[in-house]
């Protein structure tokens, strides 16, 4: 019989219904939710409310923060906004700012306001939520470990 025998992983089930991960599945719809919002929802509900197929492509612009969020990254790794520390003042900052903006879409119709609102509140939603998107990534890389990113 052999006398040395390997450490044993943990478990994949246990890996995956973990507080850590549980945390990462929350923040990581959070995350996603304000560029479903961008990309399905306020098109289909601009076309439902009779706006022209070119003002619908044309506030596609406003998705452009979540290619450019490498420009601001550095300064959120450097700045505490909040003393929740480094990621979680971000975190409750942008998710704040989020609610106010999105529930901002549900007040308005956009026959009875211009389509600058509809696309400044747009920019503020792509804005808010690729910083929001920063501050979780850097938050879920220094909550897991090496061995439980891949999951």
């Amino acid at each position: 019989m052999n006398q040395f025998t390997p450490p044993q992983a943990p478990s994949v089930w246990r890996t995956l219904f973990s507080r850590k991960m549980l945390i990462c599945v929350f923040t990581g719809f959070t995350s996603g939710l304000p560029l479903y919002v961008l990309i399905s929802l306020v098109p289909a509900w601009l076309r439902m409310e009779h706006v022209s197929l070119a003002a619908i492509g044309a506030l596609s612009l406003t998705q452009l923060p979540y290619a450019w969020k490498f420009l601001w990254a550095p300064a959120m790794d450097r700045y505490q906004i909040l003393p929740l520390g480094l990621r979680r003042g971000w975190m409750l900052l942008t998710q704040g700012l989020l609610l106010i903006v999105i529930v901002q879409f549900g007040v308005l119709a956009p026959g009875g306001y211009p389509m600058q609102t509809v696309t400044l509140l747009a920019a503020c939603v792509a804005l808010f939520g690729a910083t929001q998107d920063i501050a979780l990534d850097a938050y879920r890389r220094e909550l897991l470990d090496d061995n439980e990113l891949g999951l």
